[in-house]
C-alpha cells in the first residue's frame, strides 16, 4: 500500500486551496495533485518552484511535506538539476556525472524500446480503465513535460544539461508503460516515447555521439510506427539521415530520406513534416552534386511558407521555413555556386538571432572564403565563428562544422594567422 503524504494535504488545506484550485495555480491537473498527496508520484523538478511559491514554503520545507507519513525521507534515485523558470543549472555537465547519466539513459532507452515493441497484454482489449480521468491526466502531464524538456534543450547552452532531466522523465514513463493498458492508451504512450527518444537522440547528436544518437532515432521510428504517428515516424527517419550525412554517407542519407518522404505523405498535410524532409533532402542532393534534384527539393520545402496556419507543434517538429534562406545558402555552397551562396548566407546572417545558427552561418561564409582563396574573408568569418563556439561551449553543432573547415587548412598553415586559427579550433575540440 502506498504511503500518504498527509502533511502536504494539510498544508494545502491550511492555505484554503482545494486540489482543483492548487492544480489550476500550478498549471497542472487535479488528479496530479491527488497522486502527490497519495504518495504515488512526486512533483517533477520544473514544477517545484511554483509549488513552493503556492504553499509558501522553502525547498527544504517542501521536501519535508513530501516525506511520507511512515518514512523518514522520500528516496531520490538520481539527483536532478534544479530548474527555475526556463533556465537549467548543473555544476559539472561534462564529468563523471554526465557519463553516468549517458550510460543509464541508454539502459532506460533499451527498456522503453522493448515496452514499445511489446503488444498490449492479451486481456488489454477487454481491460476497463477504472480511473479514465486519472489516466488522461497522466498522459497530459507526461506530454506537458515532454514539451518542457524540448524547451530546456533549446535554451541550454550545453545540451548535455538535459541528460538527467530526460533520464528521470523516461524512468517515470517506463513505469507507466509497464502497467496494463488498453490499446488506445498504449498508442498514446508510444507517441510520448517517440518524442522522448528523439530528444535523447538530439542530446547525443549534439555531443558527437553518433552511434548513440542513431540508436535513439531507430527507437523513435519504431515507436512512431507503433503509434501510427506518421509525422513523428518521418521526423525520426529524417534525424537518422542527419547522422548519415555527418558520417559523409550522403547516398545512404538520400535513401533514408526517400523513405521518410513516403511516410510523411501519409501524415498530417497541415504540418510541415514533408517540407522539412524536402529541405534535408536538398542538403543530401547538394552533397551528391545533383543540382536539379537539390533545386526541386528546395522548391518543395518552400511550400511551407504557403501553410494557412501554424505548421509546427514545436519540440519534435520545428521546421517553419524561417531557415530556408540559410539552407539554400548551404546547398549552394556545397554545389560550388559561390555568388548565390554568399547572397543567401549574408541575408540569413542579417536576420538570425540564435547563437548556434549564427555560428553555423559564419562557418559557411568562412568556408566560402576558403573556396575562393580569399584569406581575409576566411579569417574574418572563421574567427567570429570560433568566438561563438567558445561562448556557447559548443564542441557539437558549430564545432563539427569548424572541424570540417580545419581539415582544409593544411595548405595555408605557413601563414601565421591561419596557424593561429587552426590552434583555436583544435583547442575548442579539446575543451569539448
Amino acid at each position: 500500500m502506498t504511503a500518504r503524504r498527509r502533511r502536504l494535504a494539510e498544508r494545502r488545506k491550511a492555505l484554503g486551496y482545494s486540489q482543483e484550485l492548487l492544480a489550476e495555480q500550478l498549471g497542472t491537473d487535479r488528479t496530479t495533485v491527488g497522486r502527490w498527496e497519495r504518495g504515488r508520484t512526486a512533483p517533477y523538478p520544473f514544477i517545484r518552484p511554483k509549488l513552493c511559491q503556492a504553499l509558501q514554503v522553502t525547498d527544504d520545507e517542501l521536501e519535508t511535506l513530501l516525506t511520507s507519513d511512515d518514512e523518514p525521507s522520500l528516496p531520490t534515485p538520481h539527483p536532478a538539476p534544479a530548474i527555475t523558470g526556463r533556465i537549467v543549472t548543473e555544476p559539472d555537465p561534462t564529468g563523471e556525472l554526465d557519463d553516468m547519466y549517458r550510460r543509464e539513459l541508454l539502459r532506460l532507452l533499451s527498456v522503453a524500446g522493448t515496452l514499445v515493441a511489446l503488444p498490449p497484454a492479451a486481456d488489454a482489449a477487454d481491460f476497463q480503465w477504472t480511473a479514465s480521468a486519472e489516466a488522461a491526466g497522466d498522459l497530459e502531464h507526461y506530454a506537458q513535460l515532454n514539451a518542457h524538456l524540448w524547451q530546456v534543450f533549446g535554451l541550454s547552452k550545453s545540451k548535455r544539461l538535459a541528460y538527467p532531466l530526460v533520464h528521470d522523465h523516461l524512468n517515470q514513463l517506463i513505469q507507466e508503460m509497464d502497467r496494463v493498458h488498453s490499446p488506445t492508451v498504449h498508442k498514446h504512450l508510444c507517441v510520448l516515447a517517440c518524442d522522448l527518444f528523439q530528444l535523447a537522440g538530439e542530446i547525443f547528436f549534439d555531443s558527437n555521439q553518433y552511434t548513440d544518437a542513431a540508436h535513439c532515432y531507430a527507437l523513435a521510428a519504431a515507436a512512431g510506427r507503433e503509434a501510427n504517428s506518421h509525422d513523428r515516424w518521418a521526423c525520426a527517419l529524417t534525424r537518422q539521415a542527419f547522422v548519415n550525412m555527418y558520417d559523409k554517407q550522403h547516398a545512404q542519407a538520400s535513401s533514408v530520406l526517400s523513405v521518410a518522404a513516403r511516410v510523411a505523405h501519409h501524415g498530417d498535410s497541415q504540418l510541415s513534416t514533408r517540407h522539412w524532409v524536402a529541405a534535408v533532402q536538398a542538403q543530401a542532393f547538394a552533397s551528391l552534386g545533383d543540382h536539379d534534384a537539390c533545386n526541386r527539393a528546395l522548391d518543395t520545402a518552400d511550400h511551407v511558407l504557403d501553410a494557412p496556419g501554424p505548421a509546427t507543434p514545436g519540440g519534435w517538429l520545428r521546421f517553419d521555413g524561417c531557415r530556408l534562406t540559410e539552407e539554400r545558402g548551404t546547398c549552394y555552397l556545397r554545389l560550388g555556386q559561390h555568388d548565390r551562396a554568399e547572397d543567401a548566407l549574408t541575408q540569413a546572417l542579417s536576420h538570425t538571432v540564435s547563437l548556434r545558427r549564427r555560428g553555423s552561418l559564419l562557418t559557411d561564409l568562412a568556408t566560402l572564403g576558403l573556396q575562393r582563396r580569399d584569406l581575409d574573408q576566411l579569417l574574418s568569418y572563421a574567427d567570429d565563428a570560433v568566438t561563438v563556439a567558445e561562448q556557447t561551449n559548443s564542441s557539437g553543432y558549430i564545432g563539427r562544422k569548424l572541424q570540417t573547415l580545419q581539415s582544409q587548412l593544411a595548405p595555408l598553415l605557413s601563414d601565421r594567422r591561419v596557424a593561429l586559427l587552426n590552434d583555436r579550433i583544435a583547442q575548442l575540440s579539446i575543451a569539448g
